[in-house]
């Protein structure tokens, strides 16, 4: 742990992202909850302290501030699933936001939000929960800090968990550092054992030098799709509006009787899954805290949407076959 390979990986990242610091650690989740935890003890920050979190994302993401002592405030998204700046309520009162690239796109679809920062963000502390989408954009982060990934389904996968916190603040990389090993060196903090293996670290070396090429297959499947289903009944959330910045982590489609589509598919051999099945501020534990309504955009697009399957190893063959077989039974429910 905590060797030649991890330090060769965190430097690699660093660079990648142009920051000055990057700390692995577990898991994406574990990453989000070293930045949560930082904030929550400084100074500047309120107690409790209030974060705004957009309602369709994984519930990982209100987890890492729930549990370091954070009141959330979810906030409803537009119809590609971001954070809708229009509804985010009197931001004073709140310390953090966290701006999350749904299915991999980028913090700059947040259209106005080079001008929302100007006036209302003054003192607001912006956090990227990036797990989906920190290569998109060509790697450009902002804020002051950012969380991400590595698990087996994200676009550089390790074999098991793992994550990174991205930051130019040196004493947040110091504290994500002691967090990380039990608060290690002089235990002046509180932490957990949250490290990648050297190992992890060793093959997502050897994997960082594909990671442009597997991006580049992952962006010509997407594109022939999108191409494909133009004047179809079938809306891709990847449009030739966002596409040149998008990281491709997912391929969502927003569709009719979504239900069905699924299970007709299931038989034809496509797997599909759905991104996200509710709100959170529909679900659990988190209904007890502010959020949309049931009319909610988020709530709407929740019960329509299908992620296809996306990866770099499919074929051209397999490409063909999925977008066909989604088209034609589109076609059929529409007739």
């Amino acid at each position: 742990m905590n060797g030649n390979y991890t330090a060769e990986f965190e430097n690699w990242l660093a660079r990648k992202n142009r920051v000055k610091y990057a700390v692995t650690c577990h898991s994406g989740t574990h990453a989000l909850e070293i930045i949560a935890s930082y904030w929550a003890t400084q100074e500047t920050v309120v107690n409790p302290p209030r974060v705004l979190i957009p309602t369709l994302t994984y519930a990982a993401t209100a987890n890492a501030f729930m549990r370091s002592g954070w009141d959330v405030c979810f906030v409803d998204t537009d119809i590609n699933g971001l954070m809708d700046l229009r509804k985010v309520p009197e931001l004073m009162s709140y310390q953090a936001v966290v701006l999350i690239g749904l299915y991999g796109a980028s913090i700059k679809d947040y259209g106005d939000f080079r001008i929302w920062n100007d006036w209302q963000l003054k003192d607001t502390i912006v956090i990227e929960d990036a797990a989906q989408h920190w290569l998109s954009a060509n790697c450009v982060r902002i804020g002051e800090a950012a969380a991400i990934s590595f698990d087996p389904m994200k676009n550089l996968a390790c074999y098991g968990n793992g994550g990174a916190v991205l930051t130019d603040h040196m004493d947040l990389a110091l504290y994500a550092r002691s967090w990380r090993d039990n608060g290690k060196p002089i235990h002046a903090e509180t932490g957990t054992n949250s490290r990648m293996s050297e190992i992890d670290c060793a093959s997502m070396m050897v994997k960082s030098k594909h990671i442009d090429k597997w991006q580049a297959r992952r962006a010509t499947i997407a594109e022939y799709w999108c191409d494909r289903a133009k004047n179809s009944s079938i809306r891709c959330l990847i449009n030739k509006s966002n596409s040149a910045d998008h990281a491709f982590h997912k391929f969502v489609i927003e569709v009719d009787n979504r239900d069905h589509l699924r299970s007709e598919l299931d038989v034809r051999k496509i797997e599909t899954k759905i991104h996200y099945a509710n709100p959170l501020h529909e679900i659990g534990t988190f209904q007890q805290w502010p959020g949309p309504d049931i009319l909610s955009v988020a709530s709407a697009l929740s019960r329509r949407v299908i992620s296809l399957p996306l990866y770099p190893e499919l074929t051209d063959l397999e490409v063909e076959y999925i977008i066909d077989q989604v088209l034609g039974l589109a076609l059929q429910k529409r007739s």
